[in-house]
């Protein structure tokens, strides 16, 4: 019922959202004979927050065109290599007609990016992978919003997700030989499970797993995030954030977690800081200083792109890693795609490389929630395990802004580098479009 009322409300804002947008334009229009006065110019900076405030937020797109590579621009096509029910497996093919530059991209290494199924849209790594596209193949999950997806399709569970990882690991090692995995927040438990798993049925693992502020243990310095888990029951969360979607949308019917209460939780966490973000846009509006408005624009135009989650796969999510602690107590046990249930054991994995890396001020996964990683996989010899804490750093500075860039960037890199293998041959030549190669 909330949702439906959620959906009923929102379509009757947006028309006044879009004459906001209108109104605001109507202000700051040179043509305007009073538009170039201070009030006109407050009367649009204001029009223009109401418009941003109450307007719907779709998915955002990756929009990355080019990037450098040993300072050539390298133009990108970004597609769908696999596409199940609840996710695509994407792909960012990059061209150049450049020998030399074609020679260094075949030669660089695939990394697989799991992005998190918690709320926002792969694109919120969107630096992460830009800056990974300057010496990697580059594949991410661009994981759906459940509530496009048809009750045909079925539901969508925690051991899916491990499930989907796996399919995607095994397509990147028969086309490349083997692949490095790079998991961000709350990925690093699903993916830790995926390779478990595959290491103990006694498959190909990756050359090196990256897992970047997750809740490998989320009872290591808790933080507000983990405290709501273990402070509510499981039943709780099931009658109070569970709703089915309306009729308007192809996943109608469905059981979900829904974007826009995990948008309230979100803004909730720091509200104050909210505020003071969009009073100062409200002020650079009105100073003209359009640099300071247009990166407003762009991390709230990603910020409140929120999706719907299944509600099996985030219920199992509570319990399984905030409630019960199955993978660090070693009761974890999940059903592969043949219905059988194997139990996890990190300890298994002997031939994957890990680096674990944390923010000293992350208020999503707390300190050593992460490195806990390094106590379960006592199978990887000591030189074959890395850790790093970003100082400074909160939960999004270890995959985007400066430190990622200068701190975090490099030192994923360079463990990448020292951890891989000469790769197999791919199935399929290199293919010539009109004078431009692709790697």
């Amino acid at each position: 019922m909330l949702y439906t009322l959620y959906e009923t409300q929102r379509s009757l804002m947006e028309p006044f959202a879009d004459l906001a947008q209108a109104t605001a334009k109507f202000y700051s229009n040179p043509v305007n004979p009073f538009g170039q006065t201070q009030l006109a110019q407050r009367m649009s900076a204001g029009y223009e927050l109401l418009y941003r405030l109450g307007k719907d937020y779709e998915k955002p797109e990756f929009g990355i065109r080019t990037v450098p590579v040993d300072g050539v621009e390298v133009a990108i096509h970004e597609r769908v290599e696999l596409d199940k029910p609840f996710c695509e497996l994407r792909r960012f093919k990059r061209f150049s007609d450049d020998s030399g530059t074609l020679a260094t991209l075949k030669g660089q290494p695939v990394v697989l990016v799991v992005a998190p199924l918690s709320g926002h849209y792969a694109t919120l790594l969107r630096e992460t992978v830009r800056t990974l596209l300057g010496g990697h193949k580059v594949y991410i999950t661009d994981w759906k919003n459940a509530r496009m997806v048809p009750l045909a399709e079925g539901d969508f569970h925690l051991d899916d997700y491990v499930n989907y990882v796996q399919e995607f690991i095994r397509h990147l090692q028969a086309r490349y030989g083997n692949c490095h995995v790079m998991s961000v927040c709350q990925p690093t438990v699903p993916v830790l499970a995926a390779i478990s798993l595959m290491a103990s049925r006694g498959e190909t693992t990756p050359l090196s797993m990256t897992m970047m502020g997750g809740p490998i243990d989320a009872r290591r310095a808790p933080t507000a995030v983990n405290n709501l888990a273990t402070q509510r029951s499981y039943e709780w969360f099931e009658n109070n954030v569970i709703y089915r979607v309306p009729d308007n949308f192809p996943g109608a019917g469905r059981r979900v977690y829904p974007g826009f209460l995990q948008h309230t939780g979100f803004v909730a966490m720091n509200p104050d800081r909210h505020a003071t973000s969009h009073y100062d846009y409200f002020k650079n509006l009105v100073k003209g200083d359009d640099a300071s408005a247009e990166a407003h624009r762009k991390f709230y135009d990603e910020y409140n792109a929120v999706l719907d989650m299944d509600a099996h796969y985030y219920l199992e999510t509570i319990r399984t890693v905030f409630q019960d602690f199955d993978l660090v107590k070693g009761t974890w046990d999940v059903r592969s795609e043949s219905g059988e249930l194997e139990r996890v054991r990190p300890q298994d994995i002997r031939g994957t490389a890990l680096l674990t890396v944390e923010g000293e001020l992350d208020d999503i996964s707390g300190s050593g929630q992460t490195e806990a990683a390094h106590d379960l996989c006592t199978g990887i010899t000591t030189d074959s395990r890395e850790h790093l804490e970003v100082k400074g750093a909160g939960h999004y500075g270890i995959f985007s802004g400066r430190r990622w860039r200068e701190i975090v960037y490099p030192r994923v890199r360079d463990f990448i580098l020292g951890h891989n293998a000469p790769a197999a041959a791919p199935r399929s030549a290199s293919r010539q479009m009109r004078g431009t190669r692709a790697a």
